[in-house]
């Protein structure tokens, strides 16, 4: 079993969690600058990490803290970049996804022209990392709408706000298309049905009517934006690639029992929403009808569905670091991970924060989505946060870390062995940085260490971990040697 040719290895971040320098170069406030660190609670409990009201936001915006606004500060990537791509490029690394922040180009979204110290710091960004031979992957939307849209009017719920985002797209494609080919149109865009305030920036206690609702008008408003993001690249950059991205939350019943076989067809009908919109062009009769029983009508205008139908995305990107089961039964046992509730599935190891270890799953992902869509699929983040300690003479020992990818890889080869055409891969993250489910830093992901805690203290000297040089290995021998 060999992966191909060409297959890309790499890492992916995201602005909101590594630029920090909030303030600087004339960024805007966006909705994650209000998420505070939580010490006090349970690092499981996503939704209490993530709870904001006009009252919070208001107070987080009259403080400039970033000690418990950790995103704020991030790991000062917007400074350090050159110093940390150098590092990428040492593990080998063909690839990086990143994110380009809406408010560093227009800090409230509805400016005219863009900000241009935004635009010099990307293009100085992109510009290194061709130098050094690491092809850009670049999300447009990751999790930092603009808090002045969220606080004016609900942000994605009002319509309006695809074409503020269209002209942000328009400004990328123009400044940045001749350093870019591959691009993402939103992060986990099925996201805003569970956070719909960091996804979408809607704050739910000024929303009127039915909040479930109105979490689904945002999609559907998203589904338009990236459909018209597609056509506008194909007409911009006809040779470049757009592609959506999904949380990918595979789901088994918890038993063989009929009704638990039932409950997870339901939820995953759900799941796979999203894709069948972006990949399929259109919206499936039985998630429709699944959605009017539940009382929510797709705000459809004119145009809507043929723009869908003409511009799907031209390959399918997913997030993958647990899967979960699913039971009928009111007294089932659930786990949190990945900001969803699942039933525990009693033949899997769990992390610290709950999340369910399945590298299996990553295959039966993979197989799925390809068997369903045909279209070729990147796994753009897949990764283990966990605690690392640094020894005496400075090493980070993380053989866990290495355990978790040798046994994903192994899975992710033996479905491209079966058929599944696979663009390529990014861990996430390679480096430490800013959790966007609780704050920490603690909660580490990288091969790359940073020197600093939860409250911000440390140097943020960079470290590399044992798993920089394993990960290093596997990136030369295109996956032949996990050992």
């Amino acid at each position: 079993m060999a992966l191909p040719d060409g297959f890309m290895w790499g890492g992916a971040i995201a602005a909101n969690q590594a630029e920090g320098a909030w303030k600087e170069g004339g960024r805007g406030p966006a909705v994650t600058d209000v998420n505070r660190y939580r010490p006090e609670a349970d690092p499981k409990l996503y939704a209490i990490h993530h709870h904001n009201t006009v009252e919070s936001i208001t107070a987080a915006m009259a403080d400039d803290d970033e000690v418990y606004y950790p995103k704020r500060r991030g790991i000062d990537f917007y400074h350090r970049y050159p110093e940390d791509l150098a590092l990428f490029a040492e593990m080998g690394f063909q690839t990086l996804r990143v994110s380009i922040a809406w408010t560093r180009l227009y800090p409230t979204g509805e400016e005219l022209e863009p900000n241009e110290e935004g635009i010099a710091f990307y293009l100085g960004f992109f510009t290194e990392m061709r130098r050094l031979g690491i092809e850009p992957l670049v999300t447009l939307s990751h999790y930092d709408p603009p808090l002045a849209l969220a606080l004016k009017n609900n942000c994605w719920l009002d319509r309006s706000t695809i074409g503020l985002f269209e002209r942000f797209v328009k400004t990328c494609y123009e400044r940045f298309g001749h350093l870019i080919t591959y691009w993402l149109s939103f992060n986990e865009i099925d996201g805003i049905i569970r956070h719909p305030f960091t996804s979408g920036g809607l704050i739910e206690e000024t929303v009127e009517g039915d909040f479930e609702e109105a979490c689904y008008t945002a999609l559907h408003h998203q589904f338009i934006a990236s459909a018209s993001a597609t056509k506008m690249l194909k007409e911009m950059w006809p040779e470049s690639k757009l592609g959506c991205m999904l949380t990918m939350l595979t789901t088994y019943p918890n038993t063989c029992h009929p009704d638990d076989v039932v409950a997870t067809q339901e939820k995953e009908r759900l799941l796979y929403l999203c894709t069948d919109v972006q990949a399929g062009g259109a919206y499936p009769r039985l998630a429709l009808n699944l959605l009017e029983r539940r009382g929510v009508t797709i705000p459809f205008e004119d145009g809507d569905a043929e723009l869908l139908a003409e511009y799907p995305v031209d390959f399918i990107s997913f997030s993958y670091y647990m899967s979960m089961t699913e039971s009928v039964r009111p007294d089932a046992e659930r786990t949190p991970g990945n900001t969803i509730l699942g039933v525990k599935n009693p033949f899997l190891e769990s992390s610290e924060w709950g999340w369910q270890i399945d590298p299996v799953g990553l295959r039966v992902s993979l197989i799925d989505l390809y068997d369903r869509y045909g279209k070729p699929l990147f796994i753009v983040e897949n990764g283990l946060g966990m605690r690392d300690e640094v020894t005496e003479e400075g090493r980070i020992h993380d053989p866990y870390r290495i355990d978790y990818f040798r046994a994903h890889f192994e899975e992710m080869i033996k479905a491209v062995d079966e058929g599944v055409e696979l663009l390529g891969y990014t861990s996430w993250s390679p480096i430490d940085f800013i959790s966007a489910s609780t704050s920490q830093i603690t909660k580490r992901y990288g091969f790359i260490h940073v020197d600093m805690d939860d409250l911000g203290r440390g140097t943020m000297e960079r470290r590399r971990k044992d798993s920089f040089f394993w990960y290093q290995k596997v990136i030369a021998s295109n996956g032949a040697d996990l050992s």
